[in-house]
């Protein structure tokens, strides 16, 4: 299972790493990611950075159990191992160099007092070794925030398509949400596995395409969440006004 990054030199590449504990230093989150600032800017010092930003809307979480993951690459996906209260929460896309940099939900207001790396029930930050990092991986050019019932519906919508083309391959981005993101030029789309039903997608482009990347929780002093942060590494720093060196 692709559970890791690896990095070197400065590039970023996906890997298959055993899970196996290793004595390490304690996984430092500043590491990871230089782009917490981005939910901590005011618009205009984002625009003042050349960083542009696209409301989504809500997404409507009716477990509280956040599913981050290519939307059409992993129906299986678990869950992130920390819930949130059931409602409904903007996100919010940075954008720099002609790419979505980054991706954040929000909870409540506030800066956040601290950063902690998301992960998936079982996983732990103290097996990672210096250069490894957990997130996911995009196979479809997309990431998303979707609650985990959610992630149910898109199952179900996919059987109805396939019941109404019986015989032939269901592709669910050609066949459902192709047209929703063209709307908006491929970039993103706010949706709705299932009309009337409560429950919706927000789909976005994943910085450089397919790839693997971290999510991060920006939490209060006492703990609680404040903001979900999907870094593509496209910036450095929150910072559109000069492309990093990916080479």
């Amino acid at each position: 299972m692709r559970d890791r990054i690896m990095r070197a030199a400065g590039a970023v590449f996906c890997a298959t790493v055993a899970f196996v504990p290793v004595s390490v230093l304690a996984f430092d989150v500043n590491k990871a990611s230089s782009n917490f600032d981005f939910v901590s800017l005011d618009d205009a010092q984002l625009s003042a950075r050349s960083i542009k930003i696209i409301d989504m809307g809500n997404v409507e979480l009716t477990s509280g159990r956040i599913v981050a993951a290519d939307p059409l690459a992993q129906p299986d996906r678990p869950a992130l191992a920390k819930t949130v209260p059931v409602g409904e929460y903007p996100v919010r896309l940075y954008e720099a160099f002609g790419r979505v940099a980054a991706a954040s939900m929000r909870f409540a207001e506030g800066k956040p007092d601290h950063w902690d790396l998301a992960t998936l029930p079982g996983q732990d930050v103290g097996t990672l070794k210096d250069d490894e990092i957990f997130g996911y991986p995009v196979d479809a050019g997309l990431g998303s925030y979707m609650d985990a019932d959610t992630l149910v519906l898109i199952g179900q919508r996919e059987q109805q398509v396939q019941a109404q083309k019986p015989g032939s391959d269901v592709n669910y981005y050609d066949d459902v949400v192709a047209s929703e993101l063209d709307a908006n030029k491929g970039v993103y789309a706010l949706h709705r596995p299932m009309e009337g039903k409560k429950g919706n997608v927000a789909m976005f482009w994943s910085g450089w395409g397919d790839g693997f990347y971290p999510a991060f929780w920006g939490l209060a002093k006492d703990g609680r969440p404040l903001v979900l942060l999907t870094d593509f590494q496209v910036a450095e720093n929150a910072d559109g006004r000069r492309e990093p060196n990916h080479q």
